[in-house]
């Protein structure tokens, strides 16, 4: 493997020699090296000094470049499916119609780039900080984003099917549109996220914090959100028919034109809620207590009658 790095250097740096581009010192890191459209098809180039570089259209598929120094590089139109990127500083790099599916991305240096509209499907990006970053568009199908700091990032009409988004940072950041069917969001802190018109059908929001959150217009159908914080949040007309709210905390919520037909409201807390206009056709109730403060048990298993 060390033979077959060394041989793969020596080229590139033969090719940068031949093309003139670079001094003896940037030869020999390749920084600033002009290898646009080289095929790098699973090459070795792991903690390489590639910063500077341009590697557009390059084709890196597979390659492992761990460590490696891509700050302010140019890997616009790259072919990085399958490649092994964790722990590579990609600050302020060049990514527009790169192609990352199923790549690894964990750990490494996003600061400063635009992921808007790319392909990071598959991709691994646990313990990867994406606070404030521009992921509007992108496509994160079945992405890993366990646990990672996504605070104030956007992601607009972002895929995110399937995602695991598990003990995800997700406060104040901006998913309107976005399409999280089936997502895993269990733990995950959304508070004061906007999820304004998100479809979340069938997602798992078990146990998540989404204090003032703006869910207006959101479908939420068959969804989990049992033991989730969502006091004060925004849920006008919202889509909550056969969600799991066993246990939830509603306190002050707008839930007015919301859609909770066939939910379950057991043991969760209405108080100060806002159910005006509210579909609530074969709700569960148990134990609920109900927006006026009473208990759904002492007013005949229902909190229709105490809105």
């Amino acid at each position: 493997m060390k033979q077959q790095k060394t041989m793969i250097i020596v080229i590139l740096m033969l090719t940068v020699a031949l093309s003139g581009c670079a001094s003896s010192d940037e030869q020999e890191s390749l920084s600033g090296a002009d290898l646009s459209g080289a095929n790098l098809s699973g090459a070795d180039l792991s903690g390489d000094d590639l910063s500077g570089a341009n590697l557009s259209s390059a084709y890196l598929d597979g390659a492992n470049l761990s460590g490696a120094d891509l700050s302010g590089a140019d890997l616009s139109g790259a072919d990085l499916g399958y490649a092994n990127l964790s722990g590579a500083d990609m600050n302020h790099a060049n990514l527009s119609g790169a192609y990352l599916s199923d790549a690894n991305l964990s750990g490494a240096d996003l600061n400063g780039t635009d992921l808007s509209g790319l392909d990071l499907s598959g991709t691994d990006l646990s313990s990867t900080d994406l606070r404030g970053l521009d992921l509007s568009g992108a496509n994160l199908n079945f992405a890993n984003l366990n646990g990672i700091d996504l605070s104030n990032a956007n992601l607009v009409n972002a895929d995110l099917i399937f995602a695991d988004l598990s003990n995800a940072i997700l406060n104040a950041a901006d998913l309107s549109g976005a399409d999280l069917t089936g997502a895993d969001l269990t733990g995950a802190d959304l508070t004061g996220a906007d999820l304004s018109g998100t479809v979340l059908i069938g997602a798992d929001l078990s146990n998540a914090e989404l204090r003032y959150a703006n869910l207006g217009y959101a479908n939420l159908n068959s969804a989990d959100l049992t033991a989730a914080y969502l006091s004060g949040a925004n849920l006008t007309g919202t889509v909550l028919s056969y969600a799991n709210l066993y246990y939830v905390y509603l306190e002050g919520a707008d839930l007015t034109g919301a859609d909770l037909t066939s939910a379950d409201l057991r043991e969760s807390s209405l108080k100060d809620a806002d159910l005006t206009g509210a579909d609530l056709s074969n709700v569960q109730w148990s134990n609920t207590t109900c927006p006026d403060g009473t208990n759904s048990d002492d007013n005949g298993n229902t909190c229709v009658n105490n809105l």
